[in-house]
């Protein structure tokens, strides 16, 4: 096949393809995320940075309709095929299908996808905008990812735990069933918007009903087109997919070809490791029949990875699972990071960009937050420190010179301040002890919410496992943290009966040294470390043959943390017998030169978390970017060293974020260690290690000035300074509609509209007018049409404005060319910006 006329110059971004007269048509960007069900198409995504947080691999995705023939499918792999071969190795393949797409396609597309009856017609129209010729009924689900499906034009179709549009051309009326939360109707509120814009102009006028009883004008239009409703809506059915990926069961099979015959032989299941895939062969790692993936060696022939899919098809079948399984083909080196995250340990096979521990330059961590991510350090920890101990479950203060001296069967809590850009911010660390008692990390947890609403909710928490503590943690502390095993008062030193203890110094310096009491034993010795050994009358500092001068200058500042007793120099091989005597004689303990730990540098992901009939329920977002932190939202990103939390301001979930990112951990395929350190991050206090994993971050996304009025989605707070939904319903008449021959309902005036306090606000984008006469709307439609000149808009008061303008969107009034002249952008590129940028690009124009 030649695609050559249908392939553009390959360049960053999203490219999609649909079948048409067995050739392949380019999709206008316009009409992204509209799928006809009776075709095909081909979906390529080429990453447009390569920063961590996007892969350097492409996507290419084979997506096949519900009702799409055979003759379409064959176009569009062939396609794909042609196009696989013209890009290279570095490319992601995937198999879609309706309905049952994976994270990754659903990521292409905000605010949701669109699924359209039928086929496409000949004029190759995807999207018709100012079409108001329609009447259709969609059913919209999903959290984060969202899908809009035409369903029956009828009361039938409805259900108490989803969102259903209907969809009248010149009136789209959103209906919000009874269970469904307030993030699902913010979304589906954003869906509809992005409808209105893209096939409306943003010219058709949105309702709401969220409850029947008080929005008794839309109940007219809804019944006028869908009839009286008789009985009771049935109830939403539940999920079947509730949680799969990440409790499903892994298996890796070897793939290759014996004779004629295709042998597929089961290789290994978790913990898996890298080294379990030969360069010179096929495998598959089936994810609990929820998702497939095709491994293929650099080595491995040509015509094994051309027979990939048909492999990963015939495997299915084998196995029993539905013919919409998610199938995945990757290359070696061109991995998802999803796949990689199935194994313990990843390596990119190169060096060049491991990080090597420098000292720190506090400048750069606060320019360059991507740095400050990568090495887990929000600063150098040179500020303020304050230091609390649980005990009898209450936090009691302790004392400065005591800071860095924990035991292990006790609790603390570390309050470090610092100042970042000029702006004060805090990092509550929740450090807890093996030994520690399940009441005390229960008081613990408490403790450190009273602290966080002292501090008006702006705490970084981080929750720290004894042996697992951060490099931050370890630098405020200046290379004197000191963990002891027995239980203390306020902190460790002195408190012990022991007359023999012995510690072991790891680290290099300041910034990520510690010390830990460990059995005061020969075995507990190796020779790359050093140890302290405290007896009745003297302290031993051993060092190890394979330690270093840095670790030797550390250790003679732990000395005088740990004991003031006489200091005694031994070195390895050259001890005294009371040293032995002290440890209970010799014992063999490891001496071989330890090789530099090799830190994982997994790429981060990012999932959306929901509960569900009890159980956690993750939804990735792949390419992820601000924009994907939503004020309704849980949102996990895990970078493999450390679980973040992102909490929405109006999230309603927050209590459980801990439980669900030690679940998370927990049920992991990779078998991850449960003392993966967990840090809640609230909305507006994000720290550099949290938004450095980000391509771009916008610092004051979340703190303009407006008012809650102005705000496309405001701050709960403002929730009762919101009226409830209203509508005025004008005595003229929609043009009747085709089809079933039915005069359509009376036209909305207006609407502006929220939620009850009880559930937060859902405040509204840009809209033509307030509450006006039927004449004003008449004439107010009429000029938008055409649009005003922009004289009559520009620099005016209220007062002056053309009857039926709303000053507070008067730049929505000017014809599409004015506004693409004054503003150097479509309206829809303007009404997708934040609302504060709006603002501000009106001011500067005289439209404010």
């Amino acid at each position: 096949m030649d695609i050559s006329k249908g392939l553009p110059a390959i360049q960053g971004g999203l490219h999609i393809w649909i079948t048409e007269n067995q050739k392949m048509v380019p999709v206008p960007k316009g009409a992204h995320g509209n799928f006809f069900e009776e075709h095909c198409y081909v979906i390529l995504h080429v990453p447009q940075s390569p920063k961590a947080t996007q892969g350097a691999s492409s996507d290419l995705h084979y997506w096949v309709g519900k009702q799409a023939g055979a003759e379409a499918q064959g176009t569009a792999a062939a396609f794909q095929q042609c196009l696989q071969e013209e890009l290279g190795a570095q490319t992601v393949l995937h198999c879609e299908a309706q309905a049952h797409e994976s994270d990754c396609f659903c990521s292409y597309f905000r605010p949701g996808i669109i699924y359209r009856k039928g086929g496409l017609a000949s004029d190759l129209k995807h999207v018709e905008t100012n079409f108001f010729n329609i009447q259709r009924l969609l059913h919209i689900k999903g959290r984060k990812h969202v899908s809009a499906t035409e369903v029956e034009l009828s009361w039938n179709s409805f259900n108490k735990g989803d969102i259903f549009l209907l969809d009248l051309g010149k009136m789209m009326i959103q209906w919000n069933g009874p269970k469904t939360s307030i993030s699902e109707k913010a979304r589906g509120l954003a869906l509809t918007y992005s409808l209105q814009d893209r096939e409306r102009g943003g010219r058709a006028q949105i309702g709401v009903v969220d409850d029947e009883a008080k929005a008794p004008d839309l109940m007219q239009i809804m019944e006028a087109v869908l009839g009286r409703r008789v009985g009771s809506l049935r109830a939403a059915t539940p999920s079947k997919d509730i949680n799969q990926l990440q409790k499903a069961s892994v298996r890796l099979y070897h793939v290759y070809e014996k004779g004629k015959d295709l042998v597929v032989v089961e290789l290994a299941t978790p913990p898996l490791t890298q080294d379990l895939l030969q360069e010179e062969d096929v495998y598959i790692l089936d994810q609990g029949g929820f998702k497939i993936y095709v491994w293929q060696g650099r080595m491995s022939s040509l015509q094994e990875r051309k027979a990939a899919f048909s492999r990963a098809v015939g495997f299915i079948q084998a196995k029993g699972y539905p013919t919409y399984t998610n199938v995945e083909v990757l290359n070696d080196g061109a991995e998802s990071a999803a796949f990689k995250q199935l194994f313990r340990t990843w390596s990119e096979k190169r060096t060049s960009d491991k990080l090597i521990h420098v000292k720190l330059d506090v400048g750069k961590l606060h320019t360059q937050p991507e740095l400050a991510a990568q090495l887990r350090m929000v600063d150098d920890g040179s500020g303020k420190v304050e230091v609390w101990c649980m005990e009898d479950l209450h936090r009691q203060p302790v004392d400065s010179k005591h800071h860095g001296q924990l035991c292990a069967g006790n609790c603390y809590l570390v309050l470090y301040t610092y100042q970042r850009l000029g702006r004060v911010q805090y990092i509550l660390y929740l450090w807890q002890g093996h030994q520690a008692t399940a009441d005390e990390i229960k008081a613990l947890n408490s403790n450190a919410e009273e602290l966080d609403v002292t501090y008006g909710g702006a705490l970084v928490q981080e929750h720290v496992t004894m042996g697992s503590e951060p490099p931050h943690f370890l630098a405020i502390f200046q290379g004197q943290l000191v963990i002891f095993q027995e239980r203390a008062g306020h902190h460790g030193k002195g408190q012990s009966a022991s007359t023999t203890r012995l510690f072991h110094v790891q680290g290099t310096d300041s910034q990520n040294t510690k010390t830990m009491e460990v059995p005061a034993r020969a075995s507990s010795l190796n020779s790359n470390d050093i140890f302290l050994l405290v007896t009745a009358g003297v302290c031993y500092l051993w060092f190890g043959k394979g330690c270093n001068g840095d670790q030797r200058e550390m250790a003679r500042v732990v000395v005088t943390v740990i004991s003031k007793k006489n200091e005694e120099t031994v070195l390895e091989g050259q001890e005294p017998p009371h040293f032995w005597e002290a440890l209970g004689g010799r014992a063999p303990y490891p001496s071989k030169k330890r090789l530099p730990e090799e830190v994982p540098r997994f790429q981060p992901r990012l999932f959306e978390c929901s509960s569900q009939m009890g159980c956690l329920v993750l939804a990735e977002v792949v390419f992820f970017s601000q924009e994907d932190l939503d004020k309704y939202d849980i949102m996990l990103l895990d970078t493999w060293q450390e679980i973040f939390l992102w909490l929405g301001e109006a999230a309603s979930e927050w209590k459980e974020a801990v439980a669900w990112g030690q679940e998370y951990l927990k049920t992991h395929p990779a078998g991850r260690s449960p003392a993966t350190p967990i840090v809640l991050v609230k909305q507006g206090h994000e720290p550099p290690t949290f938004t450095g994993w980000f391509f771009t971050w916008d610092p004051y996304k979340w703190t303009s000035h407006l008012s809650h009025k102005e705000v496309v989605e405001g701050s709960p707070a403002a929730a009762s300074t919101i009226s409830e939904i209203t509508a005025e319903v004008n005595n003229f008449q929609l043009s009747r509609w085709p089809g079933n021959g039915r005069a359509g309902a009376v036209a909305l005036q207006a609407l502006k509209g929220s939620q009850d306090s009880s559930e937060n606000e859902l405040m509204w984008g840009p809209k033509l007018g307030g509450t006006r006469t039927s004449s004003s709307v008449s004439s107010t439609s009429a000029t938008i049409n055409r649009g005003l000149r922009r004289e009559q808009l520009m620099h005016q008061a209220a007062e002056d404005l053309p009857e039926g303008v709303d000053p507070a969107h008067r730049e929505f009034y000017l014809s599409d060319s004015d506004f693409q002249d004054i503003f150097g952008k479509s309206k829809e590129e303007f009404y997708s910006m934040a609302t504060w940028r709006q603002q501000q690009e009106k001011k500067q124009l005289g439209f404010f």
